[in-house]
């Protein structure tokens, strides 16, 4: 194999990982339901989440479209995701 494609290889294999380690760490969290009302519960319930800010960012940084930004944060996590798998480094 070419040095270019073992090195394009082990960059798929470290953005997984992480993806995965970073689901399974936060898991607890993603998926815990508190009883209590602070104002993060507040403002998950209200469609504000670290998902779609950073999916916002991401599309802004990428395409520099209002429309798009708006869409792809309401894709949220599942934007940020692919935008992951498809940036040029």
């Amino acid at each position: 194999m070419k040095l270019i494609t073992k090195v394009k290889v082990h960059q798929m294999c470290f953005k997984m990982t992480f993806l995965v380690n970073f689901f399974w760490l936060n898991a607890s969290e993603l998926l815990a339901q508190s009883q209590d009302n602070t104002i993060k519960d507040k403002a998950i319930d209200g469609g504000i989440g670290l998902g779609s800010i950073i999916a916002v960012v991401a599309s802004w940084s990428r395409n520099q479209s209002v429309l798009l930004a708006i869409f792809h944060g309401l894709l949220g996590w599942i934007y940020v995701v692919y935008f992951v798998f498809t940036r040029d480094e």
